[in-house]
């Protein structure tokens, strides 16, 4: 029997579902520490949060970092590396400056500010044991590769009651069984079905707002410090692991349509890559 919770975290909509045929009282153990796993992390990675580790290392410029920050930096920047930029942990100047300086629910929908798009640090941050150190003016948003971490530490806990699923509004993570997933496209939806697999999903469909007339989403461009140009829509991806997906989607929603479907097939990285007219399948999907 498929058993589900919902909850919010992470600015988002929780869901976690167990096929669980053991005691009541052990699936309600697992339920409780995977959601309260999601508020752990979020104390600790969230930008909004004055009191998060995250924010203290952008105030402080370096701290001696707990055992998550630590990992989920190190990711971030192996991240940074392997898409040779798309994915740059340190946009965070840029969001603000876009207008997404608080929890997305909180942001108005409409403003007449003019925002100015800040240079994107190549660079500017490195690992010394524990302590992480950011050069002057760089500051880290860790919110996808974060969300994509704390869906998978979830899922370790979860599967202790049995088979699971964990969605963490979008970033897919499954341990054990067979988990059908829709997929949004240009026609009907599309079932992709996950065996120890994860999904995510970048799009510009979705977190939207409008600044001095312009229309703009939360998918920042590390080149121009903008929100990205693209003639994609949304990018799904299926990867070994949520934080993967979660990268490679990003990756490839910046490269654009026709780049994205050749990187993805020479990569073998299973792909749904969506625009305004067309879905396509990249990287195996038939």
């Amino acid at each position: 029997m498929i058993e589900r919770r919902t909850f919010r975290a992470m600015g988002t909509e929780m869901e976690l579902l167990v096929d669980a045929d053991g005691a009541a009282e052990a699936l309600d153990s697992a339920f409780d520490g995977a959601e309260a796993e999601f508020h752990r992390l979020e104390a600790l990675l969230s930008r909004f949060r004055e009191d998060s580790e995250l924010s203290r290392l952008n105030r402080d410029g370096a701290i001696d970092a707990g055992p998550d920050l630590l990992r989920v930096v190190a990711l971030a920047l192996d991240a940074r590396e392997r898409t040779r930029g798309r994915f740059d942990p340190t946009v965070h100047d840029a969001l603000v400056a876009a207008g997404y300086d608080r929890s997305f629910e909180d942001i108005a929908p409409e403003s007449h500010v003019r925002c100015q798009a800040p240079d994107v640090s190549a660079g500017g941050v490195s690992i010394e044991g524990t302590r992480i150190v950011l050069e002057p003016g760089v500051r880290l948003d860790l919110g996808g590769i974060g969300k994509g971490y704390a869906a998978e530490r979830a899922a370790e806990l979860l599967a202790l009651a049995g088979p699971c699923l964990v969605n963490a509004g979008g970033d897919v993570a499954t341990r054990g069984g067979a988990w059908p997933v829709g997929v949004e496209t240009t026609g009907d939806p599309l079932t992709l079905e996950l065996r120890g697999a994860a999904l995510a999903t970048s799009g510009r469909d979705r977190r939207r707002w409008r600044r001095g007339g312009r229309e703009l989403h939360h998918l920042i461009d590390p080149r121009t410090g903008a929100p990205a140009e693209t003639d994609l829509l949304r990018v799904t991806v299926v990867a070994p692991d949520a934080v993967e997906a979660e990268v490679a989607a990003k990756a490839l929603f910046l490269a654009g349509a026709g780049a994205a479907r050749a990187e993805a097939d020479e990569a073998g990285i299973p792909a749904v890559l969506v625009t305004e007219r067309e879905t396509a399948l990249a990287g195996g999907l038939a």
